[in-house]
């Protein structure tokens, strides 16, 4: 541990039940941020990156689930990574940036020189490290993890115009309805503890303006989106980044690797391919081998738990993910897909473009599969927990929700 001056806390930003409503059915029965992706809970990979920064005291998970939800997993994750991880649940939305400010105390009860914030459902790399070394460079009060996309694209994120040079902030604007740039937000910040004074001073305005409204007619000049929102509930985006941009407060550090958002099941299955073909240089020990012949056929990247059993003559790969104590039986085929606990695929079963829920099985010569477009509402398959899909059943592009028996083939439908 370096000296106190130095000291990083992270916090990860986990949303709550009411917020993971595009993940159902897998939101059904877990938490959204303990679903697999590459055999690790997706809240797993900030937090491993986070190991990676220097001098790290603590890491704070913050969200609306209950705490027993993630007692389990912080414990283990803990005394694995050996970095303390704790849980703490908002009494009530205070806005991205307010829900930092409510845990202030804590946050800063090691007195770290730096803070960083992360969104838990953001696939990338997390060049934290090399974050914190250029914002200490720029000598600001934040820095924002920015990449570049297509220009199609960019308005269903935070737009941001940078200085090519400086790579300071100049403008920020959130989802606009005009193209302002390809450089967008990526969820990932670093701040010091000036954070806390700038979001006190939007909390500040807000009480100063309600106490206005009473005396005058203020509020008809007022938008009814500032004018309904509360003192305590401030925004990092509109209420911070926005206002701040070009004063030089704030910088950029540009991503050139992968970045993606995890809405939908449908991209969780592309990030957990992203996470397979990172693990290739972060974690070549997590990527399963097979030649065939004593086990299974292993092509491209393949995760596969300890306690699951697969058969030699299955052909698993590329972008496979298998939970825990699952069966995978002689001649099955498996592309693109999670596997996830207590699964049974049968003989010369086919799964592509799929996620397959906990205690669910595939009959004999069946096929679970799907086009394979992440971004369409059934461009992947996806069976909820403890699905039946009898032999010789075949299932294309559809969302079977849990504990349902297909006994005929199905395509592009969902089944409640």
């Amino acid at each position: 541990m370096g000296s106190a001056e130095e000291k990083v806390v992270a916090v990860i930003m986990v949303g709550g039940p009411t917020k993971g409503t595009r993940f159902r059915p897998l939101s059904f029965n877990i938490p959204k941020p303990l679903f697999p992706l590459a055999g690790q809970p997706m809240v797993h990979h900030p937090i491993s990156a986070c190991k990676r920064i220097p001098n790290l005291a603590y890491i704070y998970l913050i969200g609306f689930y209950e705490e027993r939800e993630f007692a389990l997993y912080v414990s283990s994750i803990s005394n694995e990574l050996k970095v303390p991880v704790r849980y703490v649940k908002e009494d009530k939305p205070h806005g991205s940036a307010g829900g930092l400010y409510n845990f202030r105390d804590l946050i800063m009860e090691d007195s770290p020189s730096h803070i960083f914030l992360l969104n838990c459902d953001v696939c990338c790399s997390f060049p934290l490290p090399e974050m914190l070394e250029a914002h200490k460079s720029y000598g600001g009060m934040g820095t924002i993890l920015v990449i570049k996309v297509s220009a199609e694209s960019a308005n269903q994120f935070g737009e941001l115009v940078a200085d090519p040079t400086t790579h300071e902030l100049l403008h920020y604007t959130e989802k606009p309805e005009t193209f302002v740039s390809d450089l967008i937000n990526c969820g990932v910040y670093i701040f010091t503890p000036d954070i806390f004074t700038a979001i006190q001073g939007v909390s500040t305005q807000r009480k100063d303006r309600a106490n206005l409204r009473r005396l005058s007619s203020f509020e008809a000049l007022q938008s009814p989106a500032t004018r309904s929102l509360p003192s305590n509930f401030v925004r990092l985006d509109q209420d911070i980044l926005s206002p701040l941009a070009g004063k030089k407060q704030l910088f950029t550090y540009e991503t050139r690797e992968f970045w993606e958002q995890i809405k939908t099941p449908g991209m969780s299955l592309k990030c957990s391919a992203l996470y397979l073909a990172q693990f290739r240089f972060t974690s070549p020990d997590l990527l399963a081998s097979g030649d065939g012949v004593r086990s299974a056929n292993i092509v491209g990247d393949v995760y596969v738990h300890p306690s699951a059993k697969i058969h030699p003559t299955a052909k698993i790969g590329p972008n496979v993910s298998i939970s825990a104590n699952a069966r995978i039986g002689a001649g099955a085929r498996l592309i693109s897909c999670i596997i996830l606990d207590d699964v049974e695929i049968k003989e010369n079963a086919v799964v592509l473009h799929a996620i397959i829920g906990w205690k669910s099985s595939i009959g004999k010569w069946s096929r679970v599969q799907a086009s394979g477009d992440y971004n369409a509402k059934l461009g992947i398959t996806i069976l909820g927990e403890a699905v039946s899909v009898e032999d010789e059943v075949v299932v294309i592009n559809s969302i079977v929700l849990p504990n349902k028996t297909l006994n005929v083939s199905v395509q592009e439908e969902i089944i409640l």
